[in-house]
């Protein structure tokens, strides 16, 4: 059968010629020195040395030929003299000549951005600069601007090569405005698959708007500033529904209301960044609040059952009773301001947009106790709430493990609280998570923070588990007295900051 590309191919008529008019002179001069030879008394015998001769000499051609035309790389660096590299660079006249590395084994993993002009052989040129420091591409994504490329690299180099020296190679081969940071296992997922993940977390639960930009963009700091504060203050922030991309900060708007700020500094976002992140908010907005209804029914040591779920705006009403049924001093330990304010700060603590908050009720679908995770970074903040006749049950210890578990699945390294320095409870409680602990006090409040990395290396203890272990870390109020700012944005490194701060202007910083 004669494939189509075949069928169509033209005929070379003038090739034909020639062939055929070589081939009548060829009979020729052989038959011309067939007859010369021939009638010669040795004739015969000099015809058969001849044609022996040419067939030798047609077969060794052959074998050599196909020998180093098929040869296998050759291995430990049998490179040509002066170590220039061979293959497809070789072919095209590419000088690819390095020294040879003892420690090929050992590489790490780097992620690099860098701009280059938009002209045919920049890329190339960049892409031979690395092949000579013997660095591997792993990937490669191209960011397009106005007046250049931006090309993101996540590459394997030897690990004798410094940032210094790749970003020196990188700016003689025409890179500019060159950022390099170590990377690790978790940068090998292609760009497809892990936007496809993030938008698949978004659609599932509203409170991960959040940590899929910040794991969307890297590195960044997102606030969140809704148009009106909880005291009913109207705040004058608003954005195109397109949002406003300006260098290091992209504004977006909030599905929720409000605006969405995302800064990073360091690097400036392109325009397929600001793209990406508004497609994601896009997909927020389009599918409304929303909030996993999954349910878990425990039993407590002391006999009832409980049932353990997210809460979300919808549960403000239930939330504000149980206010009413708490005590003056639980709500104080809890909010560290005015308690007759404390019910104005519910619409925002129950917000998916701030954190997630898991909810304990009873059999009577009564709220008992809330739970809230509020996003600040790898140092997430925990706050709880148990109802005074809930209090010494091992309720606060239950919610305190599950909002540990829930930072660690975010990606979060530590989780904060804040409360007053003679709250032993509380102290009790973060002690019983067995994680490693820091405390920091001034002027009678104490943050303690928990490095949740241990905890995703091992296994949990037994005590960790056991609820019924730390049954005073409901007293003082508060299921383990976490009172805390409601929303202050404390750094890496906690410091004391007024406690009572409006949770309309949390912020969240990543660091990767």
């Amino acid at each position: 059968m004669t494939s189509s590309k075949t069928a169509h191919r033209p005929h070379h008529w003038r090739r034909d010629l020639i062939e055929l008019a070589a081939l009548f002179t060829a009979v020729a001069v052989a038959d011309a020195v067939a007859n010369l030879i021939g009638h010669q008394p040795d004739g015969p015998y000099l015809l058969i040395a001849s044609a022996v001769a040419l067939t030798a000499t047609a077969t060794f051609h052959t074998w050599w030929a196909r020998r180093h035309s098929h040869a296998p790389p050759s291995e430990g660096g049998d490179a040509p003299a002066g170590g220039t590299a061979v293959g497809y660079g070789a072919e095209l006249g590419l000088n690819l000549s390095f020294e040879a590395s003892p420690a090929l084994d050992e590489t790490v993993l780097w992620r690099m951005r860098t701009t280059v002009q938009d002209t045919p052989g920049s890329l190339a040129a960049l892409c031979i600069a690395l092949a000579r420091l013997r660095i591997d591409i792993l990937t490669l994504q191209t960011h397009p601007l106005a007046d250049g490329t931006v090309d993101e690299f996540l590459l394997r180099a030897p690990s004798s090569l410094s940032a210094s020296e790749l970003t020196r190679e990188v700016s003689a081969a025409g890179g500019t405005s060159t950022w390099i940071e170590r990377a690790d296992a978790h940068d090998l997922v292609d760009t497809p698959t892990r936007v496809l993940g993030l938008a698949t977390r978004t659609a599932l639960d509203a409170a991960e708007l959040p940590l899929a930009l910040r794991q969307l963009l890297g590195r960044c700091t997102i606030h969140s500033l809704p148009a009106v504060t909880v005291t009913g203050r109207v705040t004058g922030e608003g954005t195109p529904v397109e949002g406003v991309l300006e260098e290091t900060v992209m504004r977006l708007s909030d599905p929720s209301g409000g605006v969405i700020t995302v800064e990073r500094p360091y690097l400036p976002f392109t325009p397929t960044e600001f793209a990406r992140a508004r497609a994601l908010v896009e997909l927020d907005a389009r599918l409304g609040p929303r909030v996993p209804r999954s349910e878990d029914v425990l039993t407590l040591a002391e006999g009832p059952e409980i049932t353990v779920r997210r809460a979300d705006q919808d549960d403000l009403d239930a939330a504000r009773d149980m206010h009413d049924r708490c005590s003056p001093r639980t709500l104080g330990l809890r909010y560290h301001g005015p308690v007759a304010d404390a019910d104005r700060y519910l619409g925002h603590l129950l917000s998916p947009r701030f954190g997630r908050t898991l909810s304990v009720q009873t059999d009577s679908g009564r709220i008992v106790a809330l739970g809230h995770l509020l996003w600040d970074g790898d140092e997430t903040e925990v706050a709880l709430l148990v109802e005074d006749d809930w209090q010494r049950r091992g309720v606060g210890s239950e919610l305190l493990r599950r909002l540990v578990g829930l930072a660690a699945e975010a990606g979060c390294d530590s989780v904060y609280a804040v409360t007053q320095a003679d709250n032993t409870g509380m102290v009790a409680a973060m002690r019983g998570l067995g994680l490693p602990l820091d405390y920091q006090i001034e002027e009678g409040t104490l943050v303690i923070t928990a490095r949740l990395a241990s905890r995703r290396a091992t296994t949990l203890p037994p005590s960790y588990a056991d609820t019924s272990a730390y049954p005073d870390a409901d007293a003082e109020g508060t299921a383990a007295g976490l009172a805390g700012t409601t929303g202050s944005g404390f750094p890496t490194e906690p410091v004391m900051a007024p406690h009572w701060i409006d949770p309309a202007e949390w912020a969240w910083e990543s660091r990767r």
